[in-house]
């Protein structure tokens, strides 16, 4: 595709309140070259995991790594943007309060040969919610009613409710990627080996060699006609690593370009001091936080002595107890900082109701306040907590958090910590069947809004799987999505958290910053370090 037609199709989007609240950061302007040309290779190091490559399978980042190489998306944002503009669509706006209509270009093909139409958009969010796999994101699809494919090139949403402010957000994210109807099963999640055989892909890069959480190689699509800029390397191999030491010396000796996702703040720290690398920070989206399962944790639901209130307490009584600036300062040296709300500070609508609620009211823990809690509600002290955490998704860190975590929850003596961790494959699996009372889980955004921190996890069908159901709050969120009026939006989203603060159906307590490093000779990185988190092979080069 020609320049020209490309700067045709990247118009901003005729949706009346469409907008992404950002992260600032300054770096390269959206679309700058570097000056490179494709060519060579460049091999990515990284220790997060793959749950699977069909887009209806998953809502991890491990997986998104690969995913937002290799499929198209309907919209999506350029590089150093927040602004939501169409990708593979030619065209993209509400004609009613309730239909949102997207034009395709003709003759677009799958890197297979297959044709791309609209058929095949209808087909993935259709197959989306059919599946509607637990560890997929189809739950972001609450107000999509139906599809429509008036002819080969046009797509029209059908919507629930009127004026969704989220809607277009949600299509430059996990739910958003199209996928070859002629190769995915209409029911069920298709096999990663059927979708690598099947060339079944249409974003910047192929997959030409793929051997699960090992090694994966990328080649540039000649036929990609999306948004980004031509890809300025022809060949990025993703290396993946059990532990992140390994990728810390292989990237500082020169044995892979980059490293990505995750290295420990100890490694960063030192690798800041080391000239034959350049650490690149990225916008804090990511949080930190520790979910709770209605039916299981103590006095949940299902258990012997279920009891709300004794439940509710005891979630309480944790947030009472968590010693947020010991974890940033002595497990993470300040690349994580603490976080006192479920939307983390940079976001509009962002505020921090669990600092008067908890502690010692100024962002401290406070034993006594916990233990005044736990007694008026008439819990039987020690508490046993059953805590996981994955030994190989977050980082290597975080077996250094969890246990300072458990320091902290029995040094008061109000709590007994049975700590155990599981490898993520197993863990995603596990944790929407109801095996963990209570759980580690990171969270990267899908767009910069604070909507992304919210729906995921407070609907009462939600991402999370953990039985929770606040209806006030379920109608709230619905209604903020919808809400028009820039002030009127941040009040509900305020309102949002300060009664999740109450509920705490999950505990967040830090938030981070992304973090790559790289060789001395590699180029583009910090233009695809963006509030999209989404990290983009495209950019990458050698200088």
């Amino acid at each position: 595709m020609t320049s020209a037609s490309k700067n045709r199709r990247r118009g901003l989007i005729a949706a009346a309140g469409v907008s992404v609240a950002a992260l600032a950061l300054a770096g390269c302007a959206a679309g700058t070259d570097t000056g490179s040309t494709a060519g060579d290779s460049i091999t990515v190091g990284t220790t997060d995991k793959v749950t699977t490559l069909d887009p209806a399978g998953s809502y991890d980042n491990g997986s998104l790594a690969v995913q937002t190489q290799v499929f198209p998306y309907l919209l999506n944002t350029d590089y150093q943007s927040t602004d939501v503009v169409p990708d593979l669509a030619e065209t993209a706006e509400f004609t009613s309060p309730t239909e949102y209509t997207v034009t395709l270009p003709e003759g677009l093909k799958w890197a297979n040969g297959n044709d791309l139409t609209s058929s095949d958009v209808k087909f993935s969010f259709d197959r989306n919610l059919a599946i509607a796999d637990p560890n997929g994101a189809s739950s972001l699809l609450y107000n999509l009613d139906s599809v429509e494919t008036p002819d080969d090139t046009t797509v029209v949403f059908k919507l629930k409710a009127e004026n969704d402010q989220v809607f277009p957000l949600i299509l430059t994210s996990f739910p958003g990627a199209i996928v070859d109807d002629e190769v995915f099963a209409a029911d069920a999640l298709t096999p990663d080996e059927d979708i690598v055989e099947a060339n079944a892909f249409a974003g910047p890069f192929v997959i030409t060699s793929y051997d699960f959480n090992n090694l994966i190689s990328f080649k540039k699509n000649p036929d990609y006609q999306g948004l980004l800029a031509e890809a300025k390397t022809d060949t990025v191999n993703l290396k993946y690593y059990a532990e992140s030491s390994n990728l810390k010396l292989d990237v500082q000796e020169g044995g892979i370009d980059v490293a990505t996702r995750s290295l420990s703040s100890t490694d960063i720290e030192d690798l800041k001091g080391n000239d034959a690398v350049n650490v690149v920070e990225g916008p804090g989206g990511e949080i930190r936080y520790i979910v709770f399962n209605f039916n299981t944790q103590p006095y949940g639901a299902t258990t012997a002595e279920a009891d709300p209130a004794k439940a509710l307490a005891v979630r309480q009584a944790v947030a009472d107890l968590i010693d947020r600036d010991e974890l940033s300062t002595q497990v993470y040296k300040g690349t994580y900082t603490p976080l006192y709300s479920h939307v983390p500070s940079g976001m509009a609508g962002a505020i921090e109701p669990l600092i008067e609620l908890y502690g010692d009211g100024a962002g401290a823990p406070d034993a006594d306040k916990a233990a005044e809690r736990l007694e008026t509600a008439g819990v039987t002290t020690p508490v046993e907590l059953n805590l996981q955490y994955s030994n190989d998704h977050y980082g290597p860190s975080s077996a250094d958090e969890y246990a300072l975590i458990k320091d902290q929850l029995e040094a008061s003596g109000l709590f007994t910590v049975n700590l155990q961790t599981t490898e993520w494959v197993q863990y995603s699996e596990d944790r929407t069947a109801d095996v963990y009372p209570a759980y580690q889980l990171g969270w990267f955004p899908d767009y910069s809004d604070a909507d992304n921190y919210l729906t995921p996890f407070f609907l009462i069908n939600n991402f999370l799987g953990n039985h929770y159901e606040n209806q006030e709050v379920n109608d709230l969120i619905l209604e903020q999505a919808v809400t028009e009026d820039v002030a009127a939006r941040t009040a509900l989203i305020e309102e949002i958290q300060a009664k999740e603060a109450v509920d705490l159906s999950t505990v967040p307590y830090l938030q981070g910053a992304q973090v790559v490093v790289t060789g001395t000779d590699v180029e583009g990185v910090d233009q695809t370090l963006d509030a999209s988190f989404k990290f983009r092979f495209a950019a990458l080069s050698k200088g």
